[in-house]
């Protein structure tokens, strides 16, 4: 397709699926990519679905020839991390995906990285700031002056509230929310449905309401 970039989506499930929705989205709003098929290591080369091929693994998109955009399709912030750090071919960027009816409230107060995949629905207030490969899935709400590091999931339904900040690898169950002003640091699950009412611990597991801590 002439003028349209070429991209690819790494991680060839369901999730990827629904990636390959919001890129057609994206495209019947302003035209602007041009989806060449998959990546994924555990799924044969050659595997079709209506959006596509499987092109190969990650060594074949460590390989590939030409410039391509790349959108990682993956829901949990460990194998996020580790797909991005593995890809070292210099002719492939990450750009960030954002849904058409996604609500920046100030676009002149609003800071964000890379690798972001921000799907239908999500509400931005003003001030705040993103870092890189998040994802937020769907509905997902951050008040004023809210920070967010890199490698977070925000499942659907997620409510950051305002002068929060996010760490980084932390994974957010559908539905939960954290208070105002408070901190969740890194490595850190919070789980369905959970209220955040106090500053959380790196590396652990909260669950219920109020969230607690959970020993597993």
């Amino acid at each position: 397709m002439e003028n349209l970039k070429e991209i690819a989506i790494y991680g060839a499930g369901g999730f990827g699926r629904e990636v390959a929705c919001l890129l057609n989205q994206i495209n019947d709003v302003s035209p602007q990519w041009n989806l060449i098929g998959f990546f994924d290591d555990g799924v044969s080369k050659g595997t079709e679905c209506r959006y596509g091929k499987v092109l190969g693994d990650r060594e074949a998109l460590n390989a590939y020839p030409r410039p391509l955009s790349l959108v990682i399709a993956i829901a949990t912030p460990r194998h996020i991390k580790e797909v991005s750090e593995s890809v070292t071919n210099p002719l492939i960027d990450f750009p960030n995906i954002v849904a058409p009816n996604v609500n920046i409230f100030d676009k002149n107060a609003f800071t964000i990285g890379k690798g972001n995949l921000i799907f239908f629905g999500c509400r931005l207030s003003c001030d705040t700031n993103i870092g890189n490969f998040n994802l937020f899935n769907g509905a997902v709400s951050l008040g004023h002056d809210v920070t967010i590091g890199s490698f977070n999931v925000l499942q659907p339904s997620v409510r950051i509230s305002g002068d929060c900040i996010v760490g980084n690898e932390n994974f957010f169950g559908v539905q939960s929310l954290v208070l105002q002003g408070l901190k969740v640091g890194n490595n850190t699950r919070i789980g369905v449905g959970s209220v955040v009412m106090r500053n959380t611990k790196d590396n652990n597991l909260y669950f219920g309401n109020p969230a607690k801590m959970v020993k597993i």
